[in-house]
């Protein structure tokens, strides 16, 4: 396996994402990725970027909670509630960079030349730059201490929940 692979499937363990190695059959959104029920799907023969795992276990991290279980294939398709998943994409942007910094790897892993349709450099100087994308709602989920310590995540896997509950 891949070394980075390897270090980022170690820190996924560690702050208890859940995901599972699989061999696909069929064709995925990004190639080696699924989500299932709010477990990231891998088969790393298919994987074409390392850094997408991250984006795709940020999206679990940053996801509503009540909704975690929900998260299969499409993300913008698979939620009750479609509006949310807006911020939490950039949510996980900004998750899967404090990821990438914090197992001690370039940034360009995740946000490589092919992915964020084109826009991968700019976010790479927007991160760079300590400039806002994402920082704001982590910080509201209670996920790091201010907009100031990003890159430093108090908890990786998103606890505050924003949903109504329900009345029966």
């Amino acid at each position: 396996m891949d070394p980075t692979v390897r270090k980022i499937l170690a820190f996924l363990k560690q702050i208890e994402v859940p995901f599972q190695l699989s061999h696909f059959t069929h064709d995925t959104f990004l190639p080696g990725l699924r989500l299932q029920q709010g477990v990231l799907h891998i088969d790393v023969d298919k994987l074409l970027y390392a850094g997408d795992i991250l984006h795709e276990a940020g999206h679990i991290a940053v996801c509503e909670p009540t909704e975690r279980h929900l998260l299969s294939d499409d993300v913008y398709k698979c939620r009750s509630n479609k509006s949310w998943m807006k911020g939490e994409e950039i949510a996980a942007i900004a998750w899967s960079v404090a990821a990438i910094q914090h197992i001690g790897l370039p940034t360009s892993v995740v946000l490589h030349p092919d992915g964020y349709k084109g826009s991968s450099e700019n976010l790479i100087m927007v991160f760079e730059n300590n400039e806002l994308y994402g920082q704001p709602l982590l910080a509201a989920w209670d996920m790091i201490d201010s907009i100031e310590d990003f890159p430093n995540v108090r908890t990786w896997i998103r606890q505050v929940s924003w949903a109504e509950p329900v009345v029966v």
